[in-house]
């Protein structure tokens, strides 16, 4: 096992199952201290919590709905007096409803520009305040269908350009403090989510793995060794990216 993030902090928003947890475990098995962020699962904040635990690492679970305003700010507060200042943030917390243009509403757009690009940037400029002096990393977790524009996803992909669009402007207005920020932009990745949303299987499987090169679909370990390393010093010199984990470019 690499401690290539030995003595560092992180935290990880929606950490509690999917692509989150497995950031979370990862970062924790290179020697990081984590705070495994939740929203409404503490059951599955307080599993990936004691996996780190079990393999000797350190976390805490860190509660706050980060599509409400207040949240940020406490979720921060929390992870640092619990852990100290923040070497890594990992902001991954996110939703995805689909709708084609008829089916769009004020309240479908509202729900995930909230948490998927509002409740980024009050995480960001949280955390941007109790960085290590020393700088560090935010790696934002945007998608592939920024670059996709699947159908029925207009809401959804305009919150993921969004994320790409804040990452380029965020790495030149931190890069003073030495914080580099990146965004990795997954395909389709198989998670709980995924199998609930009846992606899994069918039709739009299929369709993913037609026009994905490598002619699959990922998996959680794919995407966290990528936000493990651009979260270490490895990638030291490079900030402003997106990087497309998807199985190559469409």
């Amino acid at each position: 096992m690499s401690n290539t993030l030995q003595g560092k902090v992180a935290l990880v928003t929606g950490a509690s199952k999917g692509i989150g947890a497995q950031i979370a475990l990862d970062l924790a098995a290179q020697g990081a201290a984590v705070a495994v962020n939740y929203s409404s699962s503490k059951q599955g904040a307080d599993d990936v919590v004691a996996k780190i635990k079990a393999k000797g690492g350190k976390a805490v679970a860190v509660h706050g709905n980060l599509s409400e305003p207040d949240a940020a700010k406490s979720v921060i507060a929390e992870t640092v007096k619990a852990l100290g200042p923040i070497d890594i943030l990992v902001n991954n917390a996110g939703i995805y409803e689909m709708a084609p243009l008829e089916g769009i509403t004020p309240e479908h757009f509202h729900k995930q520009f909230n948490l998927n690009v509002l409740g980024l940037l009050l995480v960001s400029q949280a955390a941007a305040q109790h960085f290590n002096p020393n700088g560090g990393a935010i790696v934002n977790i945007s998608s592939g269908v920024s670059t996709v524009t699947p159908p029925g996803s207009a809401v959804y992909t305009a919150t993921k350009a969004s994320v790409d669009a804040i990452t380029a402007v965020l790495a030149k207005e931190l890069a003073p403090r030495k914080i580099r920020v990146n965004s990795v932009n997954p395909g389709m990745i198989i998670t709980e989510g995924v199998v609930a949303a009846g992606f899994a299987e069918g039709d739009f499987r299929k369709w993913v793995e037609s026009i994905t090169p490598l002619g699959r679909v990922g998996n959680v370990e794919e995407i966290g060794s990528v936000v493990a390393f651009l979260a270490s010093d490895g990638a030291s010199y490079v900030t402003g990216e997106t990087l497309h984990v998807t199985g190559g470019p469409r």
